[in-house]
Protein backbone atom coordinates (compact mmCIF):
# COMPACT_ATOMS: atom_id res chain seq x y z
CA UNK A 1 0.00 0.00 0.00
CA UNK A 2 3.04 2.31 0.01
CA UNK A 3 2.92 3.01 3.74
CA UNK A 4 0.84 2.28 6.86
CA UNK A 5 -2.59 1.68 5.30
CA UNK A 6 -4.49 3.29 8.18
CA UNK A 7 -2.68 6.59 7.54
CA UNK A 8 -3.39 6.75 3.80
CA UNK A 9 -5.83 9.41 2.67
CA UNK A 10 -9.44 8.56 1.90
CA UNK A 11 -11.33 11.45 0.34
CA UNK A 12 -8.67 13.81 1.69
CA UNK A 13 -8.59 12.50 5.27
CA UNK A 14 -6.44 9.75 6.86
CA UNK A 15 -8.31 6.45 7.06
CA UNK A 16 -7.64 6.02 10.79
CA UNK A 17 -8.95 9.51 11.57
CA UNK A 18 -12.16 8.65 9.73
CA UNK A 19 -12.46 5.44 11.73
CA UNK A 20 -11.89 7.21 15.05
CA UNK A 21 -14.62 9.73 14.23
CA UNK A 22 -17.17 6.89 14.08
CA UNK A 23 -16.77 6.45 17.84
CA UNK A 24 -17.19 10.03 19.04
CA UNK A 25 -18.49 9.96 22.60
CA UNK A 26 -16.72 6.71 23.51
CA UNK A 27 -13.43 6.21 25.32
CA UNK A 28 -11.11 5.13 22.50
CA UNK A 29 -7.88 3.17 22.69
CA UNK A 30 -5.90 2.91 19.46
CA UNK A 31 -3.29 0.19 19.06
CA UNK A 32 -0.95 1.27 16.29
CA UNK A 33 2.70 1.48 15.35
CA UNK A 34 4.67 4.01 17.37
CA UNK A 35 5.49 5.91 14.20
CA UNK A 36 1.81 6.92 13.99
CA UNK A 37 1.56 8.36 17.50
CA UNK A 38 2.45 11.96 16.60
CA UNK A 39 -0.14 12.08 13.84
CA UNK A 40 -2.88 10.94 16.23
CA UNK A 41 -2.09 13.22 19.16
CA UNK A 42 -4.91 15.66 19.77
CA UNK A 43 -7.62 13.26 18.60
CA UNK A 44 -8.80 12.45 22.12
CA UNK A 45 -7.63 8.84 22.04
CA UNK A 46 -5.31 6.78 24.21
CA UNK A 47 -2.48 5.27 22.21
CA UNK A 48 -0.80 1.91 22.76
CA UNK A 49 1.86 0.15 20.76
CA UNK A 50 0.47 -2.39 18.34
CA UNK A 51 1.73 -5.98 18.32
CA UNK A 52 3.11 -8.31 15.69
CA UNK A 53 -0.35 -9.73 14.94
CA UNK A 54 -3.83 -8.24 15.26
CA UNK A 55 -4.49 -10.40 18.32
CA UNK A 56 -1.37 -9.02 20.01
CA UNK A 57 -2.55 -5.46 19.35
CA UNK A 58 -5.95 -6.14 20.91
CA UNK A 59 -4.28 -7.76 23.92
CA UNK A 60 -2.15 -4.63 24.41
CA UNK A 61 -5.22 -2.40 24.19
CA UNK A 62 -7.22 -4.54 26.64
CA UNK A 63 -4.56 -3.92 29.28
CA UNK A 64 -5.60 -0.25 29.20
CA UNK A 65 -9.33 -0.86 29.58
CA UNK A 66 -10.61 0.03 33.09
CA UNK A 67 -11.87 -2.94 35.08
CA UNK A 68 -15.29 -1.30 35.66
CA UNK A 69 -16.01 -1.14 31.91
CA UNK A 70 -19.32 -2.69 30.83
CA UNK A 71 -18.71 -3.30 27.12
CA UNK A 72 -15.66 -3.41 24.88
CA UNK A 73 -15.99 -2.56 21.19
CA UNK A 74 -13.26 -3.91 18.92
CA UNK A 75 -13.00 -2.30 15.48
CA UNK A 76 -10.47 -2.44 12.66
CA UNK A 77 -8.69 0.84 12.05
CA UNK A 78 -8.92 0.13 8.32
CA UNK A 79 -12.75 0.00 8.33
CA UNK A 80 -13.66 3.70 8.11
CA UNK A 81 -17.02 3.21 6.39
CA UNK A 82 -19.03 1.58 9.18
CA UNK A 83 -22.28 3.37 10.02
CA UNK A 84 -23.11 4.58 13.51
CA UNK A 85 -26.45 2.75 13.37
CA UNK A 86 -24.56 -0.50 12.80
CA UNK A 87 -22.37 0.19 15.82
CA UNK A 88 -25.43 0.93 17.97
CA UNK A 89 -27.10 -2.31 16.86
CA UNK A 90 -24.01 -4.32 17.82
CA UNK A 91 -23.92 -2.63 21.23
CA UNK A 92 -27.59 -3.40 21.84
CA UNK A 93 -27.05 -7.06 20.91
CA UNK A 94 -24.02 -7.37 23.19
CA UNK A 95 -25.93 -5.82 26.07
CA UNK A 96 -28.57 -8.51 25.61
CA UNK A 97 -26.49 -11.56 24.68
CA UNK A 98 -22.99 -10.77 25.99
CA UNK A 99 -21.24 -10.93 22.62
CA UNK A 100 -22.13 -9.66 19.15
CA UNK A 101 -20.40 -9.26 15.80
CA UNK A 102 -21.31 -7.42 12.63
CA UNK A 103 -21.36 -9.27 9.33
CA UNK A 104 -23.10 -9.81 6.00
CA UNK A 105 -24.37 -12.92 4.22
CA UNK A 106 -21.87 -14.21 1.65
CA UNK A 107 -22.83 -13.69 -1.98
CA UNK A 108 -20.49 -16.24 -3.55
CA UNK A 109 -20.43 -20.00 -3.31
CA UNK A 110 -17.69 -21.09 -0.89
CA UNK A 111 -15.55 -24.20 -1.34
CA UNK A 112 -13.54 -26.07 1.28
CA UNK A 113 -10.30 -27.06 -0.46
CA UNK A 114 -7.61 -29.56 0.58
CA UNK A 115 -3.89 -28.77 0.83
CA UNK A 116 -3.35 -30.24 -2.65
CA UNK A 117 -6.03 -28.05 -4.22
CA UNK A 118 -9.03 -30.37 -4.49
CA UNK A 119 -12.54 -29.40 -3.41
CA UNK A 120 -13.58 -31.32 -0.31
CA UNK A 121 -17.05 -29.92 0.25
CA UNK A 122 -19.36 -27.03 -0.57
CA UNK A 123 -20.97 -25.48 2.52
CA UNK A 124 -24.55 -24.23 2.21
CA UNK A 125 -24.10 -20.49 1.76
CA UNK A 126 -27.53 -19.82 3.28
CA UNK A 127 -25.78 -20.26 6.63
CA UNK A 128 -22.51 -18.46 5.80
CA UNK A 129 -21.76 -14.88 6.82
CA UNK A 130 -18.72 -12.71 6.19
CA UNK A 131 -17.59 -11.34 9.54
CA UNK A 132 -16.77 -7.66 9.94
CA UNK A 133 -16.19 -5.29 12.82
CA UNK A 134 -17.29 -3.79 15.14
CA UNK A 135 -17.37 -6.75 17.50
CA UNK A 136 -18.77 -5.99 20.94
CA UNK A 137 -18.35 -7.99 24.15
CA UNK A 138 -19.04 -7.70 27.83
CA UNK A 139 -15.75 -6.76 29.41
CA UNK A 140 -15.48 -9.90 31.54
CA UNK A 141 -16.07 -12.14 28.51
CA UNK A 142 -13.41 -10.64 26.24
CA UNK A 143 -10.91 -10.44 29.10
CA UNK A 144 -11.45 -14.12 29.88
CA UNK A 145 -11.19 -15.02 26.20
CA UNK A 146 -7.79 -13.33 25.89
CA UNK A 147 -6.53 -14.65 29.22
CA UNK A 148 -7.34 -18.22 28.17
CA UNK A 149 -6.46 -17.98 24.47
CA UNK A 150 -4.33 -20.97 23.49
CA UNK A 151 -3.99 -20.19 19.79
CA UNK A 152 -4.07 -17.36 17.30
CA UNK A 153 -7.42 -16.33 15.85
CA UNK A 154 -8.26 -13.96 13.00
CA UNK A 155 -11.09 -12.37 14.94
CA UNK A 156 -12.01 -11.93 18.57
CA UNK A 157 -15.33 -13.75 18.39
CA UNK A 158 -13.50 -17.02 17.69
CA UNK A 159 -11.73 -16.76 21.05
CA UNK A 160 -15.07 -16.10 22.72
CA UNK A 161 -16.72 -19.01 20.89
CA UNK A 162 -13.92 -21.31 22.08
CA UNK A 163 -15.02 -20.63 25.67
CA UNK A 164 -18.54 -21.80 24.88
CA UNK A 165 -20.23 -18.39 24.71
CA UNK A 166 -22.87 -17.76 22.06
CA UNK A 167 -22.12 -14.83 19.77
CA UNK A 168 -24.98 -12.93 18.12
CA UNK A 169 -24.57 -11.97 14.47
CA UNK A 170 -25.79 -8.47 13.58
CA UNK A 171 -26.44 -7.28 10.04
CA UNK A 172 -23.61 -5.09 8.80
CA UNK A 173 -23.15 -3.53 5.38
CA UNK A 174 -21.41 -4.48 2.16
CA UNK A 175 -19.96 -0.95 2.23
CA UNK A 176 -18.21 -1.70 5.53
CA UNK A 177 -15.07 -2.89 3.75
CA UNK A 178 -11.62 -3.35 5.23
CA UNK A 179 -9.07 -1.37 3.25
CA UNK A 180 -6.22 -3.81 2.71
CA UNK A 181 -5.16 -3.45 -0.94
CA UNK A 182 -4.93 -0.57 -3.44
CA UNK A 183 -8.11 -1.89 -5.05
CA UNK A 184 -9.94 -1.56 -1.73
CA UNK A 185 -8.94 2.10 -1.53
CA UNK A 186 -10.43 2.72 -4.99
CA UNK A 187 -13.69 1.06 -3.90
CA UNK A 188 -13.73 3.09 -0.66
CA UNK A 189 -13.30 6.32 -2.62
CA UNK A 190 -16.25 5.34 -4.80
CA UNK A 191 -18.37 4.61 -1.72
CA UNK A 192 -17.51 8.03 -0.27
CA UNK A 193 -18.42 9.71 -3.56
CA UNK A 194 -21.72 7.84 -3.67
CA UNK A 195 -22.57 8.85 -0.13
CA UNK A 196 -21.82 12.49 -0.88
CA UNK A 197 -24.14 12.42 -3.89
CA UNK A 198 -26.93 10.87 -1.81
CA UNK A 199 -26.58 13.52 0.90
CA UNK A 200 -26.47 16.46 -1.51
Amino acid sequence: MGGPKQMLLLDGKPILERTISLFNGFSIIVATAGENFDALKGHGVELVEGGVERQDSIANALKKVPADTDLVIVHDGARPLAARGMIDSAIEAAERFGAAVVGVPVKDTIKHVSDDGFIQKTPDRDFLWKVQTPQVFRYNIIKEAYARASHKATDDSKLVEDLGYKVKMVMGSYENIKITTPEDLIIAEAICTGRQKKSS
